[in-house]
């Protein structure tokens, strides 16, 4: 799946793109990277943190890799947008974050790779 997102990342017509999420809104891709993390204290750079997808209002997708368990990997993904109607502030997570859920799962084949229809973890 990381090797599949890394390729689409890379393709020179997908940041800029246009995509079309469920809730019928289009965003634009703005940014399609392996981010780093710059530390404000120190500055020192920790690189390899995880692919990122920002698209035009800023929402954010991250997809990260977690070796911490005892056999291979755990897929951890990361939605975040913001809000600026009080109407919705009470809104559950996963339903506010829907649109750009399904939008993830969608580009990163995330679902056909690892045969999985929902998480086992949800924070």
């Amino acid at each position: 799946m990381i090797k599949h997102l890394e390729d689409t990342f890379k393709d020179p017509n997908f940041v800029g793109s246009e995509v079309k999420l469920s809730n019928g809104k289009v965003h634009k891709v703005l940014t399609a990277d392996d981010f780093s993390y710059i530390d404000p204290v120190d500055g020192s750079v920790s690189t390899g943190q995880g692919l990122r997808l920002i698209f035009d209002d800023l929402s954010r997708v991250v997809f990260r890799l977690s070796g911490t368990g005892s056999s291979g990997a755990t897929i951890r993904l990361y939605v975040d947008s913001y809000e600026s109607d009080p109407a919705k502030y009470e809104l559950d997570a996963q339903v506010a974050l829907k649109p750009f859920i399904e939008k993830a799962l969608e580009i990163s084949k995330l679902r056909e790779f690892t045969g999985r229809n929902e998480p086992t973890v949800i924070t």
